[in-house]
């Protein structure tokens, strides 16, 4: 059995001899390791969840268990994790959909034992290879299981993601001896206690304070986009290093990028469908660029320790959100610059993606009862029979598969045998704490104390 100078060796190996665990860093470590418990690890960004897993990985495959599965929501989350583990002789790798023409080799060695870690999305949970036949092939079984940005699990959380709600059914399969880490930087109470109660019973619960001294926070009301792009041409070639600019669209994105570059400041547009992302990512890594226009998509796992400021564009939905992108800021450094412009169409940006959370029920219904007169309709039969958008069927289709109600075949789309109904109470329960976040994101911008006191205080 594994014990604390194994873990502290590893350690050692990881990041240099001088190396000393954080708190409550070993403690979740020998909580997997020896415990074989579950674990939920809610500690600030940059604080090293990471270290946990890997080293848990390390101690139980030396012990002759089988890989971690780990679920990671992003790509650039999947890329840092790959480089940092192989510091350590870990092997990492991901099945995500850039690589599909790795899939083959890679189940041949998850079959062959040779992967210590399999990164995938929670996305591939709902693949029906995945599941019978990739996941049945590991020899030795699964080893450790871990959820990163675990608050997706939840209803409640700034990120949820549909098909995290898959997590907890693997998780109520898994048998009682292998371990399991969830881990959040950007979790309040509230969503601490339904990742709890969807994890199940006896969940040990590590949490450190959230505060970061390294970030110098600030707001400014500039109701009018052209002030803001005129604050921004004249912060960025003032401010030290190189940064995140966050908007809340990809068409804001674009436009702030090409605002930047005719001032001659080069700031690439960063989001989900630019074909370049790992390339937009080490440029900033490696100050070839001032900084990155991104949504979202830039956000959890991307790592780069001196990023020097990070400046929101608009104001996000909910605190925790908020504080989860700034996060990518000072970790490394002792001063960061975050700046929190908020203007005129905050609020409407903020209510359409509320109002846009859950596909319609009338969308819902109508996919449901084309799919019961038409059995394996594919996409286009749903579009061309059902009164909505392209984007709305597709989150139609991804709820309904998620709560059972539809599965995927090669010939198209399955209505099962399960009942469904509108969970309309879940509905309004999620859609009013948006609309409180949002509220909390108002106090945040005209609040005159510390804010980052504000923050963490969520």
């Amino acid at each position: 059995m594994a014990t604390a100078s194994d873990a502290q060796t590893m350690l050692e190996t990881m990041l240099g001899s001088k190396a000393k665990f954080k708190e409550g860093q070993l403690e979740a470590i020998l909580a997997l390791v020896e415990g074989r418990k579950r674990a939920l690890v809610v500690q600030r960004t940059g604080w090293g969840k990471s270290v946990v897993y890997f080293i848990a990985t390390r101690l139980l495959r030396d012990e002759g268990l089988g890989p971690t599965i780990l679920i990671s929501p992003l790509l650039s989350l999947m890329r840092d994790q790959v480089r940092m583990a192989e510091s350590l002789g870990v092997k990492a790798v991901s099945l995500n959909s850039s690589n599909q023409s790795q899939w083959d080799e890679i189940e041949a060695q998850l079959k062959a034992d040779e992967i210590d870690i399999l990164m995938v999305s929670p996305e591939r949970l709902a693949n029906e290879r995945f599941r019978a036949a990739t996941l049945a092939s590991i020899p030795k079984g699964i080893g450790l299981f871990v959820v990163d940005e675990a608050h997706c699990i939840s209803d409640w959380g700034h990120d949820f993601r549909p098909d995290y709600r898959r997590i907890q059914r693997i998780t109520e399969l898994l048998p009682p001896n292998i371990p399991l880490l969830a881990t959040t930087a950007t979790a309040n109470d509230r969503v601490v206690e339904d990742v709890e109660e969807q994890l199940g019973p006896e969940l040990t619960v590590i949490r450190g304070p959230l505060g970061r001294e390294s970030l110098y926070m600030q707001a400014i009301r500039l109701d009018d986009q052209a002030e803001r792009l005129a604050w921004l041409a004249k912060y960025l070639p003032r401010a030290d290093g190189s940064g995140i600019v966050y908007t809340l669209t990809v068409a804001d994105a674009k436009r702030v990028s090409a605002w930047l570059a005719e001032q001659g400041i080069n700031a690439p547009a960063y989001y989900g469908g630019v074909p370049n992302r790992p390339e937009l990512e080490e440029a900033l890594r490696n100050d070839e660029v001032k900084a990155l226009v991104a949504t979202v998509a830039l956000g959890m796992g991307f790592d780069k320790p001196d990023l020097s400021f990070v400046v929101h564009f608009q104001r996000p939905g909910s605190v925790i959100f908020y504080y989860q992108q700034i996060g990518r800021a000072g970790r490394a450094i002792d001063r960061a610059e975050v700046v929190l412009l908020t203007g005129a169409e905050d609020d409407a940006i903020a209510e359409y993606f509320i109002g846009g959370a859950f596909p319609p029920e009338e969308v819902l219904d109508g996919v449901l009862k084309v799919l019961e007169e038409r059995d394996g309709a594919r996409e286009a039969d749903l579009i061309a029979n059902v009164n909505a958008t392209q984007g709305t069927i597709k989150q139609a289709l991804k709820t309904l598969e998620v709560e059972g109600a539809v599965t995927r075949t090669n010939s198209g789309w399955t209505r099962t045998p399960n009942p469904w109904q509108l969970d309309a109470e879940r509905v309004e329960r999620v859609t009013a704490a948006r609309h409180a976040e949002q509220e909390r994101m108002v106090e945040l911008v005209a609040s005159s104390e510390c804010l980052m006191s504000f923050v963490t205080r969520e």
